[in-house]
């Protein structure tokens, strides 16, 4: 099969090779999926680029978690009737060496999910690992039926989907944005939006929610614990999935006062049923859902695919394009 790899972490010209590797050969409760649309990930890359220290985790890795393809083989104690199914597929290159940077791409039967005919492969190959993780960031501590939740970064990856998910489970959304002029950005149908280069955000989002919101979904904790504090209610859940610096600060004393529970989210070891319940819950709601798509490459661009992540992306999903 055509693949991209490396053997070793660094930039990503320097390390990513595009070549021929043997075909993978679905084990016992795995399936093959024919890739054709591969998803890159901000952790793929760091992965990659060994950050905060970590080594190889396998001598060879063909990156990426995410994808969408077609289910062409599968092991033993799989049903047989898989064989065609379109789907989409998560976790493939965590704490597994071989990830969706390929044709092929062997996986667990339920990481391979039912992809609807009237979904695309697009969208399919960008539900794994923001979709995921936007769904636990929500739905962690319980259902949002009725309640406010306010969404950092509405226009990342990861927020824009929580935004969407938390309006499709019946919260009221207030959503933020860096700047002014991207407020126009943020779909009015989905949630309220509150700029956070204004004199006072902290007053934007209170004029929503007087008494406070109940859930906070956070992609920089270091620069909006204040803010944060400032309008959650007592007994609020700030789920933080980022930070932009390693050893970020809180308002602790504040905090504690309101009784605020900082629930931190890691998505590779998330509980094995919240990622089966994520996938379910993400292809029922995928009908009403939107992701924007940023720039696509064929895989033997990988490595720009790559430098565009680790750029910071842009506002869209970067895909590589898989040849058949």
């Amino acid at each position: 099969m055509l693949a991209s790899w490396y053997d070793d972490q660094g930039p990503a010209a320097d390390v990513l090779h595009v070549g021929e590797l043997p075909d993978p050969v679905p084990g016992p409760g795995e399936v093959r999926v024919r890739v054709t649309v591969s998803g890159v990930s901000p952790g793929d890359t760091k992965k990659r680029r060994g950050w905060l220290g970590s080594s190889m985790p396998y001598p060879r890795v063909i990156p990426h978690s995410d994808a969408a393809g077609v289910i062409d083989a599968v092991g033993a104690q799989v049903d047989a009737r898989r064989v065609g199914q379109r789907v989409w597929v998560y976790g493939a290159q965590s704490y597994r060496p071989f990830g969706t940077a390929a044709q092929y791409t062997v996986v667990p039967d339920h990481q391979a999910v039912l992809l609807p005919d009237h979904l695309t492969d697009e969208l399919g190959a960008s539900l794994g690992i923001p979709g995921i993780t936007a769904h636990r960031a929500v739905f962690a501590d319980g259902p949002v039926d009725g309640q406010l939740v306010l969404v950092h970064g509405v226009l990342g990856g990861v927020g824009s989907l929580a935004a969407q998910l938390a309006h499709w489970a019946g919260a009221t959304v207030i959503a933020t944005v860096r700047r002014t002029a991207d407020l126009d950005r943020v779909d009015p149908a989905v949630a309220h939006a509150v700029a956070l280069d204004t004199g006072e955000p902290a007053a934007a989002i209170r004029s929503y929610a007087p008494r406070g919101v109940g859930r906070i979904i956070e992609v920089a904790l270091s620069d909006n614990a204040d803010l944060d504090n400032a309008v959650a209610a007592n007994n609020a859940v700030i789920a933080a999935y980022a930070t932009r610096t390693d050893r970020t600060e809180i308002p602790f004393w504040p905090l504690l006062f309101n009784n605020v529970t900082l629930r931190l989210l890691g998505s590779d070891d998330f509980p094995a049923e919240a990622k089966r319940q994520a996938a379910r819950d993400l292809t029922s709601a995928a009908a009403v859902v939107t992701v924007a798509v940023g720039d696509r490459h064929p895989l033997d661009d990988i490595a720009k695919a790559h430098d565009h992540v680790d750029a910071g992306g842009g506002h869209g999903r970067v895909l590589l394009t898989i040849p058949q």
